[in-house]
């Protein structure tokens, strides 16, 4: 078999002879014979140009930009080669997003009017959004709708727990007069761990103040905020020993960004209370952003990627809870609480 160099030589070769076809064999005997060729993926890339087929060439250029990527090395030869395939990538997905948009307006499909889901993934399609998917980082529960937000006209308990808002904000507000030290950094340490790499790791800045806490009434909560607690009742709460319920006051000072992550689990949703809020204050799950409104509950799903802040002038504070989703049934639900169980009980002695 020739070795690969051969076959780049007489793509040159071919090239200055203006041989299109000998040049284009050449090209591909070489990618054939290693894929990762990246000499050769940007030399047919930029063939392809050439001969004006830019969707030709932009699989390839994609190809040795993603070859490139895994690699240890590259040689510095091919760097100039690299930056102009990601620049033609670039212009390339702004050419056909224009093209799409332009064509589907034509049609009468509008991303302003179109419906949500066709919204979103058009702007997909335009890459003008990523694509968010749950990404829990201890465990997945297959078969779930793939929903960053849930209405919360769409669960029954809400509206009550709604009402109680105030008698809530009233313990809240006695709490931080009265018992002001039960707020800690919700990122701390344990000494028995690596340190998590938060740069909120014991900081005030996100503090929480815990009404449940790994499964449990955090100590003298019931006699303090009895009027939350007989509130949280009403929200189907996961319970699983040492773990579940939990709940907490949490409170981000002014300038305080919680930075993109995920939740553990995808079995869970999220849900806020918003007590305190001032202006500047929101929450990004997967690709939609939303501002809390006092007294209205907000439902996510936590294993998408999101994040918060407040960039207002004083403290923010949500009651923070969570509650089983409601696409998992009766059944499935017991038989999670087993195996949460289980892996909670691996290593005791």
């Amino acid at each position: 078999m020739t070795a690969p160099a051969t076959w780049l030589d007489q793509a040159r070769d071919a090239h200055r002879r203006g041989d299109v076809e000998a040049e284009t064999a050449a090209l591909d005997s070489a990618i054939r014979a290693d894929r990762g060729n990246i000499p050769a993926l940007l030399a047919m890339a930029e063939l392809k140009r050439r001969l004006a087929d830019e969707r030709a060439a932009g699989s390839f250029y994609r190809l040795a930009l993603a070859t490139a990527a895994q690699a240890r090395s590259v040689p510095a030869a091919l760097h100039a080669g690299l930056q102009r395939a990601e620049a033609f990538i670039a212009t390339s997905e702004r050419a056909f997003a224009d093209h799409l948009l332009a064509q589907l307006g034509a049609a009468g499909i509008d991303r302003c009017t179109a419906p949500p889901r066709v919204a979103e993934a058009l702007r997909m399609l335009a890459g003008e959004q990523p694509l968010y998917l749950q990404q829990p980082g201890m465990f997945y529960f297959p078969g779930l709708a793939q929903r960053p937000f849930f209405e919360r006209s769409s669960f029954a308990w809400a509206e009550a727990i709604e009402a109680a808002t105030d008698m809530i904000r009233a313990e809240l507000q006695a709490l931080i007069e009265q018992a002001a030290d039960r707020f800690t950094p919700y990122v701390s340490a344990n000494a028995d761990r690596p340190p998590p790499n938060n740069p909120l790791l014991d900081k005030p800045d996100w503090g929480a103040a815990w009404l449940w806490k790994d499964g449990a009434v955090a100590d003298g909560m019931d006699r303090l905020c009895p009027a939350t607690l007989g509130a949280l009742e009403l929200a189907p709460q996961p319970v699983i020993p040492n773990r579940a319920p939990i709940a907490l006051f949490s409170r981000l000072t002014p300038g305080t960004h919680i930075q993109p992550h995920h939740g553990m689990l995808n079995t869970r949703l999220i849900c806020h209370l918003p007590l305190i809020v001032p202006d500047g204050c929101g929450l990004r799950v997967g690709a939609e952003t939303r501002s809390w409104r006092e007294g209205e509950l907000l439902i996510f799903d936590d294993s998408f990627e999101h994040e918060a802040w407040n960039r207002g002038t004083s403290d923010r504070t949500i009651l923070l809870f969570e509650i089983w989703r409601p696409d998992i049934d009766a059944d499935e639900r017991e038989q999670l609480t087993r195996i949460f169980s289980a892996i909670d009980t691996y290593g005791e002695q």
